[in-house]
């Protein structure tokens, strides 16, 4: 075994590459990314959402989705419109070919959780609960220099 092979932040790595990879295959035929997806499924979800709380909720800043959000604008997955009141908001919408989409990538879920090897959702919820602990503990408290 190499020594990357002991360390926490290279499994995290290696099962993040792996997932995204999943989703990459699964999504293809609909020329999505994974991260478009994510976009969907928030959409999906809750509904319209400004900008700012889309990347608040992806942990994606401006720089990643702005560009993200204008070619789901150009595919026609999305509309932006900006808030009457205050122009500064923009916010998402999922489109009709969103809407229809949706039925159509209705077993990725289910896909991906096969892919995982977890052998049922209780498993699934505490490996989430766990990564969620680390990732609000590595938020809280960075490494620091000695």
């Amino acid at each position: 075994m190499a020594i990357v092979d002991h360390m926490v932040c290279f499994s995290l790595y290696a099962a993040a590459r792996a997932t995204t990879r999943a989703y990459a295959e699964l999504l293809a035929p609909w020329e999505l990314t994974y991260l478009q997806y994510l976009v969907l499924v928030v959409l999906w979800t809750d509904g319209p959402h400004s900008v700012r709380e889309l990347g608040e909720q992806l942990q994606l800043d401006s720089g990643t989705l702005s560009p993200l959000l204008r070619r789901m604008e150009q595919k026609e997955l999305i509309t932006r419109t900006r808030d009457g009141a205050d122009h500064r908001v923009v916010t998402v919408t999922p489109s009709a070919q969103a809407a229809s989409l949706r039925r159509e990538l209705g077993h990725v879920p289910g896909a991906i959780a096969q892919a995982t090897g977890l052998p049922d959702e209780a498993a699934a919820r505490e490996l989430i609960g766990t990564l969620r602990r680390l990732a609000t503990t590595m938020e809280e408290r960075p490494p620091t220099t000695a």
